[in-house]
């Protein structure tokens, strides 16, 4: 029982992964099944051949009759040609429909990937994801190819060779079947055996990538500290494990040419054999000798064909499992049935916030958090490394869901609003500063695609950021380089901060934005926010005392925890946490990094 139970949930499930693939074939259903007709004709013309040359054999060259040869040449030569029109058309439309399908593919986890909270994508490495997109989705499509024409094609083929085989002699075609059947059998443990070192191999391509991906990300860094070998052993190691897989696998794999080929020539000597004793009996002619020897080729050989359709959908599997699972992955974050399309404020309210990560470790990140902002306040965050700063703004823009209590923007839960509308009100400029490849410009327009010149570059100088722009060669038409590699960290930061307030957001998020300038520059930043956007709440994490201090207020982060919230004075005063971190930072001059470990 409990075997039919788990074959019945392996047959589910591989039905759920057929359906999630098909649904990507789309517009190219219709050359989806042209290919295969194509390739079935081809087969039907193929299997002619050998029949008309028996014909040719028996009734023209024994005969003597040139005339027959002529009229039945003629007719082979069609069927030849009939042939190879289907076998081209049959490559051309499986070509369209294979590469079209790998497209939508491509396409469609692309847009799911879009669609991915913070939550989903910690479920996938980066290179994991490229993996996907690329060596996954190549294998698919050489695997749909295969399957729309050999797929179809080598079973036809084995299929009305064996037909016509029997139909000119049953005994000698009864030796096709028991070697079809022998020959199966060993293919089948053959193959099984390579199955499981191809299933090995896909995350041994993300290490690869995710060593590539790394190397050429932090190239300055590997130069800076002469780690040049260093990165090329790792490759090395990534990328011999690769052809560690490959090679046990292909060590199964090649066995089936040789089998192939003694069963070939086994069948050949056999029936070459009884089919002389035949012809001298005058229970066989030469001609039905010869045609039953080229169908024993197309029988064996499209068997051979069947196992190597078998060796690609080994590999395809592991691909197609861990495509479905980057298509079927589901965004916790939904929009609600009638999601609000407005917000009215930028007041922030947490209401007995708890959140966890994992759900099912249930280790609380954030515990019991009650704090009411109102709008147009400058908020300070401040804490250790691990106190959940980041993890407490990210709830505002609903980058997460609370896991339990509420989060309100604007007197409502951010669960009721529409996700767009909210993220589009509630700016965020994340710890880590991505800029696009495109120019200065362009990187603007990621907050308001719309927006002209002007308005860019009245929140460069909100920023601090026109300082530089304008000494730039090409000032803001300046071409900035994927991942803003050509600016530096505090000009990326800036370039960041101005991105954001081109949304002219009702709260504004920085998450230690300012870390890279200076202190003056810092302080400018500060004062522009308060003296530009007075209505739109601030909140400012930072581990300099100095860029909080001027704030409304400030909040004290320790170990998920609200330890202290009032003004600079009252904390001073009453907050032993945020005491320490001043004086060592005004007395010391360091940055506030409290000793206990873990990630924001």
């Amino acid at each position: 029982m409990r075997n039919r139970a788990l074959h019945g949930i392996i047959f589910q499930g591989g039905m759920t992964m057929i359906k999630t693939l098909a649904a990507q074939i789309k517009e190219y259903k219709k050359v989806s099944i042209i290919t295969p007709a194509f390739m079935v004709l081809e087969v039907v013309f193929e299997m002619l051949i050998p029949f008309l040359m028996a014909s040719i054999i028996d009734d023209g060259v024994e005969a003597g009759n040139m005339r027959h040869i002529y009229a039945v040449g003629a007719v082979m030569v069609g069927a030849a040609l009939c042939g190879l029109f289907c076998g081209v058309m049959g490559g051309k439309y499986g070509a369209r429909a294979s590469t079209g399908f790998a497209k939508n593919l491509r396409q469609a986890m692309f847009e799911n990937i879009q669609t991915f909270s913070f939550a989903s994508l910690d479920k996938f490495s980066t290179a994991g994801l490229v993996t996907r997109l690329t060596t996954d989705v190549t294998n698919m499509q050489m695997a749909y190819q295969m399957i729309l024409r050999i797929c179809f094609r080598a079973p036809v083929s084995m299929v009305c060779a064996m037909a016509m085989a029997f139909l000119i002699n049953a005994e000698l075609a009864g030796i096709y079947l028991v070697a079809v059947i022998a020959l199966g059998v060993v293919l089948f443990f053959i193959i099984r055996g390579a199955m499981k070192y191809f299933k090995q191999a896909f995350p041994k391509y993300d290490e690869l990538n995710a060593s590539v991906q790394e190397n050429v990300s932090a190239i300055r860094v590997v130069k800076a500290y002469v780690r040049e070998d260093h990165e090329t052993k790792k490759f090395k190691r990534a990328s011999q494990g690769i052809y560690d897989i490959f090679s046990k696998a292909e060590k199964h794999v090649v066995l089936n040419m040789p089998v192939m080929m003694f069963t070939v020539y086994g069948c050949i000597l056999l029936i070459s054999w009884l089919g002389a004793k035949q012809i001298v009996q005058d229970t066989l002619t030469t001609g039905e000798l010869m045609s039953l020897l080229t169908y024993c080729m197309n029988i064996l050989m499209s068997l051979m064909m069947v196992a190597m359709i078998f060796v690609m959908m080994s590999m395809s599997i592991a691909s197609a499992e861990r495509i479905c699972e980057v298509l079927t992955e589901k965004s916790d974050l939904t929009n609600p049935v009638n999601p609000v399309y407005e917000v009215p404020s930028g007041d922030i309210e947490f209401q007995h916030v708890r959140f966890v990560y994992n759900k099912e470790s249930n280790e609380a990140v954030l515990h019991d958090i009650n704090l009411k902002i109102h709008a147009g306040e400058t908020i300070g965050i401040i804490g250790g490394t691990g106190s959940a700063k980041t993890s407490l703004v990210n709830l505002i823009s609903r980058l997460y869901d609370v896991t339990d209590g509420a989060v309100l923007v604007g007197d409502r839960d951010v669960r009721e609003y529409d996700i767009e509308t909210l993220r589009n009100e509630v700016a965020v400029v994340l710890q880590k500063n991505v800029l696009f490849s495109g120019t200065i410009l362009d990187n603007l327009r990621w907050g308001d695609e719309s927006a002209t010149e002007e308005a860019c570059r009245r929140v460069c100088r909100l920023a601090c950021a026109d300082e530089f722009i304008e000494k730039m060669p090409e000032g803001y038409h300046t071409y900035i380089e994927q991942g803003g590699t050509n600016v530096s960290g505090g000009q990326r930061q800036r370039l960041t901060i101005a991105r954001a307030l081109l949304k002219k957001p009702k709260v504004l998020i920085l998450d230690d934005s300012t870390s890279a300038v200076d202190t003056a520059t810092d302080a400018k930043i500060r004062r522009a926010f308060a003296e530009e956007i007075p209505d739109t709440t601030k909140l400012i994490i930072a581990q300099r005392v100095a860029s909080v201090m001027n704030a409304d207020r400030i909040i004290v982060m320790d170990d998920g925890r609200v330890h202290g919230f009032g003004t600079h004075e009252e904390l001073l005063r009453d907050n032993e946490i945020y005491r320490e971190v001043y004086e060592s930072q005004t007395n010391g001059g360091g940055d506030f990094d409290e000793p206990k470990g873990g990630e924001e």
